[in-house]
């Protein structure tokens, strides 16, 4: 089973082979008492919400033998979380990633590269 920055990278990488779009990952130790890493990728039709969310669960979780142990939201609200406990991955609307900002709250954490990595 893999845990912290591995499982952020498999989550951004499941992301990204459904086509997922502005996939960013952050190394939040030090910076959040809820989370080690945060996963935020954007969808920008409710099918392509639903197709992603399905598709990093399920690759995760065939490939890794991990499950999120909770989500919150469902496609039809614009935002769900996967919450795997060390790593938390946001599957937001274009629109509601804007409006929210998440980028500027979270800009003292350090921005991890998870293309190429294994």
């Amino acid at each position: 089973m893999i845990v912290g920055a591995p499982l952020a990278i498999a989550c951004a990488k499941a992301a990204d082979d459904i086509q997922a779009e502005n996939i960013r990952v952050w190394d939040m130790r030090g910076i959040s008492s809820i989370t080690d890493y945060m996963v935020v990728c954007s969808g920008s039709s409710m099918p392509h919400l639903r197709a992603i969310l399905r598709d990093v669960a399920g690759k995760v979780q065939e490939v890794h033998g991990v499950k999120p142990v909770n989500s919150e939201g469902k496609a039809d609200t614009r935002w769900v979380v996967l919450d795997y406990i060390d790593v938390m991955v946001h599957v937001m609307h274009d629109e509601l990633r804007e409006y929210y900002g998440l980028e500027e709250l979270w800009a003292d954490a350090k921005e991890m590269e998870w293309r190429g990595q294994s």
